[in-house]
């Protein structure tokens, strides 16, 4: 048996904190006849010139929430074409929160012009929450989940205010979200109960997301999400507020809303996607974060990243994918 019948491929779309100036330039270059359409399509739905913010700047205004989330997708979208062109399809697919709408693309569920008007205005609500609700995000390295959902009531308890878990990303990797003062007595209360190597930071974002203060955003994202067809999954897809397949567009469209105030499951995810015989991930997207989750979780398993042409094209050398007949 050869590898391409061995090997059972997944897809994974990174989120938020993947995007870095230049990503998707060199597709754009190498592969115009399969993204430059993408790319000017995307400038002139969004009414602005995203492609030229995403190749060169400046990193401050690319940081921007409203800009970060459709550049991400875009880049994304773009790095799954190049592949796409030369593999079969993958047997299932996943995305990291934002990552969650190329997956959906990838799926058959969402067609790419609608998630991207859905990222935009997403970007844009979440971007809006900060000024009537401050708060940010912190990461917590060497603590149990259990743990941190423990530090996180003693400090909401403490504080008065909300901090809550966002992120299940590994099993010692949790994000915690929600009012500055929360999140700051979840700091002091966590760097006491740190083990040896551990490690508690903050997140330079400007807005609690995936926590219970976003039930603004998503009860106003609902409306958006009904204005867009949501077809059932061409393959399986894992949605982020349940770690499990969906298997309806409905239940696609519920799990867009339901992300917004709600934690990111990636440690289930993850688990879903082995459980399910999947072999082999391939990071497809700007970074390499969600290549170093799944290295560090499941290291008996073959991970690679296909963040650029570069990297494509040595997975596309090397024979490890899929091959188109």
């Amino acid at each position: 048996m050869n590898n391409d019948v061995q090997r059972r491929w997944c897809f994974l779309f990174p989120g938020q904190g993947s995007q870095r100036v230049g990503m998707g330039r060199d597709l754009y270059v190498q592969r115009p006849d399969l993204v430059a359409e993408i790319f000017e399509t995307a400038d002139e739905l969004l009414g602005f010139p995203l492609s030229e913010i995403a190749w060169t700047g400046p990193e401050d205004r690319l940081r921007r929430t409203e800009i970060t989330q459709p550049a991400i997708f875009v880049a994304s979208y773009a790095a799954y074409r190049v592949l796409a062109e030369r593999m079969s399809e993958p047997v299932a697919v996943a995305g990291h929160s934002l990552g969650e709408y190329t997956a959906l693309v990838a799926a058959g569920v969402l067609e790419w012009t609608d998630a991207l008007r859905l990222v935009r205005r997403r970007g844009e609500l979440m971007a809006a929450v900060n000024e009537t609700t401050p708060g940010t995000m912190a990461v917590a390295l060497g603590l149990t989940a259990s743990v941190v959902e423990r530090l996180c009531a003693e400090a909401s308890a403490a504080s008065g205010v909300v901090v809550e878990v966002a992120n299940y990303n590994e099993p010692t990797q949790t994000v915690v979200s929600g009012r500055t003062e929360a999140v700051a007595e979840f700091l002091r209360r966590a760097t006491a109960e740190l083990p040896p190597g551990g490690q508690i930071k903050k997140i330079g974002v400007g807005a609690p997301f995936h926590c219970s203060l976003m039930a603004p955003v998503e009860e106003k994202f609902a409306t958006e999400l009904a204005t867009v067809d949501f077809r059932d999954p061409r393959i399986p897809v894992v949605a982020n507020a349940t770690g499990g397949f969906v298997t309806t567009g409905a239940e696609a469209r519920d799990s867009l809303r339901r992300q917004l105030a709600g934690p990111v499951r990636w440690t289930d995810s993850l688990a879903t996607l082995v459980d399910s015989g999947v072999t082999t991930f391939a990071e497809v997207g700007p970074g390499r974060v969600l290549t170093g989750i799944c290295r560090r979780t499941y290291p008996d398993l073959d991970c690679h990243s296909a963040s650029d042409a570069r990297r494509i094209a040595a997975l596309l050398e090397a024979s490890v994918l899929p091959r188109t007949v």
